[in-house]
């Protein structure tokens, strides 16, 4: 598997394994820990997801050499001020069972997330974070917050798949060195992506399927993918991308693909908003 370096000198994998929408503790458990078998070392998980205890315990389980890991959990809404990310993160480190973490993101640019950001600069700078970044800022959000603060993010993650490819997003994150990473890399299954026909002829070209044409495409791009599975297959199948190449032209008909607009979540939506703020109240 190939690695990104981060603009703070950090080896990032360009693929993971997410858990987002895998609540149950059991089932959660037993899939990072089929996770990291099948040669995942990249784990995302998230306070809001509720998991952060079962991927703790399957980390201990595992046996993996805790320096070979890369994991990464989020801040949540209503944790964003500093004060409150300082415990946030405390929190979330015992529920991994970590002494540090190699990525903390702000999981969305809600609430105080200026005054998160400076609790998290700090926990950065005593070495209990590796690298830090945010999640879900658009472009106008993600050159206002890298013109303010100190410490650049490392990370943004972002909706990113074949519908929804926002080229002039990654343009401004090369900018600013920023690292792009894809949630959502599937389109959560929209559009019929793993039949889709444009896709499953570029993967019968190489014996790939249409998923793993989507993840081979956006590591091109330069961007990290966190698929998610519950079925040790599938893990399998979805780390099987590293020994083929598109093409010019197989990217150059995926980039066709797009309808420049997200159909999982409006981020722009007032109601949205407020369901996110009173999300754990």
């Amino acid at each position: 598997m190939d690695c990104t370096i981060l603009n703070n000198g950090v080896k990032m994998p360009m693929e993971g394994f997410g858990v987002f929408q895998v609540p149950d503790p059991k089932q959660c458990e037993q899939a990072v820990l089929d996770a990291i078998s099948a040669g995942y070392r990249l784990i995302d998980t998230a306070a809001s997801y509720g998991n952060e205890d079962s991927v703790g315990n399957a980390i201990k389980k595992s046996g993996a050499c805790r320096e070979d890991l890369f994991i990464t959990t989020k801040l949540w809404v209503s944790d964003a001020s500093y004060d409150k990310a300082k415990q946030a993160f405390e929190s979330s480190l015992k529920k991994l069972g970590l002494e540090y973490l190699d990525l903390y993101l702000i999981h969305q640019p809600m609430g105080d997330y200026y005054g998160a950001w400076r609790a998290m600069e700090e926990l950065y700078k005593e070495g209990r974070i590796r690298a830090i970044g945010v999640c879900n800022f658009y472009p106008h959000v993600l050159a206002d917050f890298c013109e303010t603060v100190e410490v650049i993010p490392a990370v943004n993650q972002v909706e990113l798949h074949p519908f929804f490819q926002q080229e002039n997003a990654l343009k401004l994150m090369k900018e600013y060195e920023v690292t792009p990473e894809a949630w959502g890399p599937f389109a959560e299954g929209k559009h019929g992506i793993f039949t889709d026909p444009v896709l499953t002829e570029i993967g019968a070209k190489y014996g790939k399927s249409a998923a793993q044409v989507v993840l081979r495409w956006n590591v091109q791009r330069g961007v990290v993918v966190i698929p998610k599975s519950v079925h040790r297959e599938r893990m399998e199948q979805n780390m099987d991308i590293w020994n083929f190449t598109l093409s010019d032209e197989d990217m150059s008909a995926i980039s066709k693909m797009d309808i420049g607009h997200s159909e999982i979540v409006d981020h722009f939506d007032p109601n949205f908003v407020r369901a996110l703020h009173g999300r754990f109240k």
